[in-house]
């Protein structure tokens, strides 16, 4: 009976995702693709790697005010990728958003302490270490979360947020696809909805403020109904063979996430209604993190050659320890790895060739199809792919006639020293 379920929810979902009406793919986006050999595996298997685009043209007019064009090729907001680390970007734009809401002089920069109030929950109590990098600061959770996409650090975000506050203003935003409802730890669905008491305090130790534990009422509906992956699934070293039940996991649609990213650079390019309620110094705080590497920012707890300088850049560098930055090329961008699907979602701008665009990118390489067994096809397949999608629009960028040349000193501001 379970099994004859379980199939029922499946049908009811493909069934859900044929119905849907998809945007259609782009003509001259599907032939740039086609002009590079080394696309043509992943590109000549779309069911195999379930590859979803975005590319989006920016043209400034006179007054250098960006207009975007986009593209999409196979972008489906009703085929379910896990969205992994991409979410860390909507909390920690949310996080920033809260911290303008209590009352002064709390900011970024405030010491914050987490307390436990129910299982699955874990303390980070008040410490004032010497070095500021290692303080448990909003500021420093997000640091950690855009330079190495950190898990701890977006646990602590998540928590001092709450669930409701975090599916409640995506919903108030534009985002009613979209759901983060984990922690990325082994909790179940309902010990999630529980999030910690949180306070913030002075260097000294007394207490500014005091955030009790929070509870959502009830978990948000998944967007997408059911939703099965894979033909099989391991636990420990046992292999079940069924499709892995994604439904109550956190889903964010490529659509979504590149909005958000355009919200983080861009934030005038969209109706103050759908955008956080954050400041000028909040964006430049993101710009800058969102680009630098983790040696490039001078962060103490990664100085050691763990973090190379193109780490986490698949789009253009792959994973490849020794790639020497692209002189005059920032990326600034987020990403997600997990169960085999491999996502960048990325902002180029060349200062070389006064050029820039956006690209977003998700596929699923994971050749045996069973999830969690930690066979996935990231360093042969996934990376290499994306590395060579991002040059490919990197050059055709390059040469790309515009009426108005940018001005992209936004976008080159000074680096901080250490």
């Amino acid at each position: 009976m379970k099994y004859i379920l379980f199939l029922l929810a499946l049908l009811l979902s493909w069934s859900a995702q044929a119905q849907t009406s998809l945007p259609s793919d782009s003509h001259f986006l599907d032939s740039l693709l086609h002009t590079s050999p080394a696309l043509a595996r992943v590109l000549s298997h779309p069911a195999t790697y379930q590859l979803q685009l975005i590319y989006t043209q920016i043209d400034r007019d006179a007054q250098n005010a960006p207009h975007f064009t986009q593209h999409t090729y196979h972008l489906n907001p009703r085929q379910y990728f896990n969205p992994a680390s991409l979410v860390k970007l909507p909390v920690a734009l949310l996080a920033l958003e809260k911290l303008h809401t209590l009352p002064a002089p709390i900011n970024r920069s405030t010491i914050m302490s987490t307390g436990a109030a129910w299982r699955c929950q874990t303390p980070v109590p008040f410490a004032a270490p010497a070095d500021s990098d290692r303080q448990t600061t909003v500021g420093n959770y997000i640091k950690r979360m855009l330079l190495v996409s950190d898990n701890l650090a977006y646990n602590r975000l998540y928590e001092f947020l709450g669930q409701k506050t975090i599916n409640d203003r995506l919903r108030q935003l534009g985002y009613p696809g979209s759901r983060i409802v984990r922690r990325f730890a082994p909790c179940d669905t309902t010990a999630n909805r529980y999030t910690n008491p949180i306070a913030f305090h002075t260097p000294a130790g007394d207490t500014l403020y005091k955030q009790p534990a929070q509870t959502n009422p009830r978990t948000p509906a998944p967007p997408l109904g059911p939703v099965f992956a894979g033909r099989a699934y391991q636990v420990g070293t046992r292999v079940i063979h069924r499709p892995y039940d994604f439904t109550t996991a956190n889903n964010l649609p490529l659509a979504d996430i590149t909005t958000l990213l355009q919200t983080a650079l861009f934030p005038d390019a969209l109706p103050a209604t759908q955008r956080p309620h954050l400041t000028p110094a909040d964006h430049a705080f993101l710009r800058q993190y969102l680009h630098l590497t983790p040696h490039a920012a001078h962060f103490t707890p990664y100085a050691t050659p763990k973090y190379f300088d193109a780490y986490k850049k698949y789009l253009y560098y792959g994973r490849r320890s020794e790639a020497q930055p692209q002189a005059g090329l920032r990326i600034f961008n987020i990403v997600g790895m997990s169960h085999g699907y491999l996502a960048d979602v990325a902002y180029f701008a060349d200062s070389l060739h006064q050029s820039e665009f956006l690209l977003s990118a998700v596929l699923y390489v994971n050749q045996d199809d069973i999830i969690n067994d930690a066979n996935y096809e990231y360093d042969t397949i996934g990376e290499p792919f994306l590395a060579q999608l991002g040059q490919l629009f990197y050059q055709y960028e390059s040469r790309r006639s515009r009426r108005y040349r940018p001005n992209l000193s936004l976008f080159f501001e000074k680096d901080p020293q250490p």
